[in-house]
């Protein structure tokens, strides 16, 4: 009997798994010897200890943190492994599952409509069988410019999708491909018919986009105060087209939805997760494949090969039964040589994602994921009777049917009259009350990070994740190009991990039952990462404070322990520096990589973790404003030439001013102290941890002191006086507790 040949393999970097677990015991023994120096002085003579009590406390705690975040993330490094796919081993065309494509918008100002159809199109020309793909646009403003641009796009794609396929093009973003050197051309340089007919298309794509703008423009100026509004507006379900053959050439196009749910201002809609739940009611009646791809507006098919790539996992028969989803990394178009924003959350998809994967997988991480529709079902299963399953899924009694029938070939034909009303009952606000949608069924609601705490609850049910990463990004986004966008998005995001961390579902309680103990610690990672905020902004003011008042937080170098403290931090550098540089990177990477997070962690951590908190006492209502991918000229050029762009809130800037001018301030004063009492050995790491701060943060200098251009920190009133009341209060508070003797 012939052996099948596996559709997948798993690799495991045995040196890696050993240099890391190296790495791990080195540095944990360091942190007891640690943590017995730090206990020892709390046992000494009340008298010696008494002036220097309160900041030893502050410092230890701090390093408490710190090492507790540290092991957390050693969990990631356990057992890192990568994956090979076969597509070409994969079934025939004719035996390939169904496949529905989710796109979610929901500002169509933030979200520039020209870049969801170009995603929309992109997706339309997977490489996938057309009669078998189904796509699903999710417009949550309820805008009637994104509803006739689809129309536009879809009579784009009779042109653009033969051409696509006739001449096998990699890129199949159109905006992408015109507007870069596409590498398939080189084919077909000689063909004076491929060089007309990519003329031709290009012509009919300026058309294309000519035609959204005047869209846009036409209802700008059409004065229609009844236009629905994001937060108010009825369901809209509509088809755009259904599979049939291109009138250009005999090739055939997927199936096209429009859907706008239901909005009241009276009725919670959860945000994206709301938006993909209404999407998965109503594709279950229309189409239910079951897999779905998951896409953000702005993250277009950079190549048309994911959907085999992920159904080389998906029907994988020795995974297939518990693998919930797939997920690709994120990466993006627009990111510069250098990444000054660190955009690209490179350590995330290179080494934490990784590194899950070794374990039961990577959280789901928002868009780029194949997933299995059966895994978002919940429980259902153990319901008896009808009335039961109601109250678990709703009352459509379509949508019930659909949950034991997957999508057949011919289940979406042209000419099939679709169950509208249906439809618009599953897309409405009323459906979901009385239901376990967003508790146990579906994507999960109450974080704004819906991709972490549904992934978390999937691993608790027993379902695995894998990570796919081939050479080719599969998906480019638009990714933060300027430190506003960068600390308002991240603010959110942290927000919504700590709501987590703060809920019944924290993973360090519900994980290690249902799950292994390792893949809980990861979900704890992520869920505590805000918590950074904490330690940081202690050991930016309180031993800066104390190397002017003379008070000595760590041992000198002289005494054995001193190579411990150093140990300690250059043990976490160089870590950091190896993994950078293994996994692409450059040593001034590494630099930005390090700014960024003292940066996010004194503003976006600590204001993440304020909202959260203010959530879970019920002071704040739950907000979600969509990242910006609207592109500004200025920005965009400043990012090029690796200049940070100040120009964002004083409540960013006013920390950042605050804490520099403090480290400055200590600085200046702790040498000259130094220098006049001669304790050099004493202050010795006090005044490397203040360098390192000043160092590493020499933009802001810049940017407060150098600098001219419009990106500049402009020194005004509100900014100086708030950044000096700040800094001076901070200052005088802990000064005098910590000469308070």
């Amino acid at each position: 009997m012939e052996e099948t040949l596996p559709l997948s393999v798993s690799h495991v970097n045995k040196s890696l798994v050993l240099t890391n677990r190296l790495y791990m015991l080195l540095h944990f023994s360091a942190l007891c010897f640690l943590v017995y120096y730090r206990l020892c002085f709390f046992f000494q003579d009340p008298q010696t200890r008494e002036a220097s009590f309160f900041p030893w406390l502050l410092v230890f705690a701090s390093e408490i943190i710190l090492s507790f975040i540290w092991i957390l993330n050693q969990a990631f490094r356990w057992h890192p492994i990568s994956r090979t796919v076969f597509p070409e081993r994969l079934p025939q065309d004719d035996n390939l599952p169904p496949l529905d494509v989710f796109i979610c918008t929901a500002d169509p100002t933030k979200e520039p409509t020209s870049d969801v159809m170009n995603t929309l199109l992109s997706a339309m020309a997977l490489d996938y069988p057309p009669e078998k793909l189904h796509l699903y646009v999710s417009d949550d403003g309820g805008s009637p410019v994104t509803l006739n641009a689809m129309k536009e796009a879809s009579k784009f794609a009779r042109w653009w999708l033969p051409f696509c396929t006739r001449y096998k093009i990699e890129c199949r973003c159109p905006k992408a491909y015109f507007s870069i050197s596409e590498s398939d051309d080189v084919d077909f340089d000689v063909s004076f018919e491929f060089l007309a007919d990519k003329k031709m298309i290009k012509e009919k794509y300026e058309a294309f986009e000519e035609g959204i703008k005047r869209v846009k423009e036409d209802q700008d100026n059409s004065g229609d105060t009844t236009v629905r509004r994001s937060q108010n507006h009825t369901p809209i379900i509509e088809v755009i087209q259904e599979n049939s053959s291109s009138e250009i050439e005999q090739v055939k196009l997927p199936f096209l939805v429009y859907v706008s749910r239901e909005k009241k201002p009276s009725h919670p809609h959860h945000f994206k997760a709301g938006a993909l739940n209404s999407l998965y009611r109503v594709s279950a009646v229309i189409s239910n494949a079951p897999y779905i791809l998951v896409l953000d507006c702005d993250m277009f098919c950079n190549s048309p090969a994911s959907a085999r790539q992920a159904l080389c996992f998906h029907l994988n028969p020795e995974i297939s039964h518990s693998l919930a989803f797939v997920q690709f990394p994120q990466k993006y178009h627009n990111i510069s040589k250098n990444d000054i924003y660190d955009s690209q959350h490179r350590s995330a998809y290179k080494v934490l994602w990784q590194g899950m994967d070794g374990l039961m997988g990577p959280v789901l991480s928002g868009t780029g994921f194949y997933i299995k529709r059966e895994s978002l079902y919940g429980n259902y299963k153990i319901k008896d009777t009808d009335l039961e399953l109601q109250q678990y899924v709703g009352t459509s009694n379509e949508f019930m049917k659909s949950l034991n029938q997957n999508c057949t070939t011919d289940s979406v034909t042209a000419g099939r009259t679709l169950p509208l009303k249906e439809t618009l009952l599953l897309a409405s606000c009323n459906y979901e009350i009385g239901t376990q949608w967003g508790k146990e069924v579906g994507f999960l609601y109450g974080t704004v990070c819906e991709d972490v705490h549904t992934g978390f609850i999937l691993n608790c049910n027993g379902w695995n994740s894998v990570l796919c990463d081939p050479p080719q990004a599969q998906f480019l986004g638009n990714g933060t190009t300027n430190l506003n966008d960068l600390l308002v998005q991240g603010t959110r995001w942290y927000c919504g991990l700590l709501d987590i961390g703060l809920s019944r579902f924290c993973p360090l309680i519900c994980g290690p039952l249902r799950m292994s103990i390792l893949q809980s610690l990861c979900y704890a990672q992520l869920t505590y990462f805000p918590l950074y905020c904490l330690p940081l902004w202690c050991l930016a003011i309180v031993p800066q404070l104390c190397l002017i008042s003379g008070i000595p937080l760590y041992p000198k170098v002289s005494d054995p322990f001193f190579f411990i403290f150093l140990f300690i931090p250059l043990s976490v550098l160089t870590k950091h520096i190896v993994e950078v540089i293994s996994t692409g990177g450059t040593f001034r990477k590494w630099i930005i990589e390090q700014r960024m997070w003292m940066i996010v962690s004194i503003t976006s951590h600590l204001y993440g973790c304020l909202d959260a908190l203010l959530k879970k006492f019920g002071l704040k209502d739950a907000s979600f404003l969509p990242t910006n991918k609207v592109e500004d000229e200025e920005q965009t050029r400043l990012y090029q030439m690796d200049k940070y762009d100040f120009r964002t809130s004083n409540m960013f800037l006013v920390p950042m001013v605050a804490l520099l001018s403090i480290n400055i301030s200590c600085f200046i004063a702790g040498i000259y102290r130094v220098v006049s009492v001669g304790n050099w050995d004493q202050m010795s790491i006090q005044l490397l941890l203040t360098s390192y701060i000043i160092v590493f943060n020499y933009p802001i200098i810049e940017g407060l002191l150098i600098r001219k251009d419009v990106g500049r920190i402009y020194p005004s009133l509100p900014l100086v006086l708030t950044s000096n009341i700040l800094a001076t209060t901070i200052a005088c508070t802990l000064y005098s507790l910590l000469n308070k003797v």
